[in-house]
């Protein structure tokens, strides 16, 4: 039935947005479905506010009636998400790493576990934790620029991925593709992701926005509860793994990150980053 505020004629369903510093959403009421468009220049890095603005956006999203979906994408070109912010595991203090640490394990548990149909519009690069947000939602859909790469390179920065980010990629490529590109931190430029499974799908640039919309069609025809208790049924074990060690990861990750060579390595690699620029 037509809204009483609205006159007859006028398309239904305002959209509504809230946008923070560093993330965009609108959500349309009609479709019952939200863009947010990660906004965080130059490289959208995964920063402790970021993570937190992240967390925070998909809570309201999930806890909105209106909302069943949300499509992720950049809203910078060529980036998807750098991955996680070096500077913050860079001299910080043992709570900085705690707190920073808990953070991207809450955008995680959040995402993977999202009741939402959640779609990865990649119109650009994402190495590491940017590919661990593409690869934690249902469905990636990415440009097929050559260009473009995506994939979990912590070890070439001397870093290992964490046992989750390991069961995310397991899950979505199988375990042998996993384990090799894992050990090799590789980058895959976007037609070899989407040969390996990596990525769903490839589309033109300017076709992308579009395709994850119809897409997105395709997941919320069907009833939510249904798809929603199968999402849980094939994620669950996963999910619960990290809540059940969440502390000794966080551990694991302080001592790691504290080790003179990691941090001698990490500042290399933000020396490297700044010489680029």
């Amino acid at each position: 039935p037509p809204s009483p505020l609205q006159p007859p004629g006028l398309p239904l369903a305002p959209c509504r947005s809230f946008s923070n510093n560093k993330i965009q959403v609108e959500l349309d009421e009609s479709s019952g479905v939200a863009v947010m468009k990660f906004k965080s220049p130059p490289v959208n890095s995964l920063s402790l506010e970021f993570l937190t603005e992240f967390s925070i956006s998909l809570e309201k999203l999930e806890n909105n009636r209106a909302c069943r979906g949300v499509i992720i994408t950049s809203a910078l070109p060529k980036i998807f998400s750098s991955g996680l912010d070096i500077t913050e595991m860079c001299g910080k203090s043992i709570e900085h790493y705690t707190e920073f640490w808990r953070a991207v394990q809450e955008m995680w548990l959040r995402l993977y576990g999202s009741n939402m149909v959640t779609v990865a519009a990649v119109n650009g690069s994402s190495p590491a934790g940017g590919c661990l947000i593409a690869l934690s939602c249902d469905y990636r859909i990415m440009a097929e620029n050559p260009k473009f790469s995506i994939g979990l390179n912590e070890a070439q920065l001397g870093i290992v991925a964490p046992f989750w980010f390991k069961d995310t990629f397991v899950n979505v490529v199988g375990h042998r593709i996993a384990e090799r590109s894992l050990q090799l931190g590789s980058l895959h430029p976007a037609p070899e992701a989407h040969k390996l499974g990596l990525v769903d799908e490839l589309v033109p640039e300017e076709k992308l926005m579009e395709k994850a919309a119809a897409v997105m069609a395709q997941w919320l025809a069907l009833p939510d509860h249904a798809r929603q208790l199968t999402k849980t049924m094939m994620r669950k074990v996963v999910l619960d793994r990290l809540v059940a060690h969440r502390e000794e990861d966080i551990k694991n990750f302080i001592s790691f990150v504290s080790k003179e060579s990691i941090q001698k390595s990490l500042r290399m690699y933000m020396e490297m980053l700044k010489k680029k620029k």
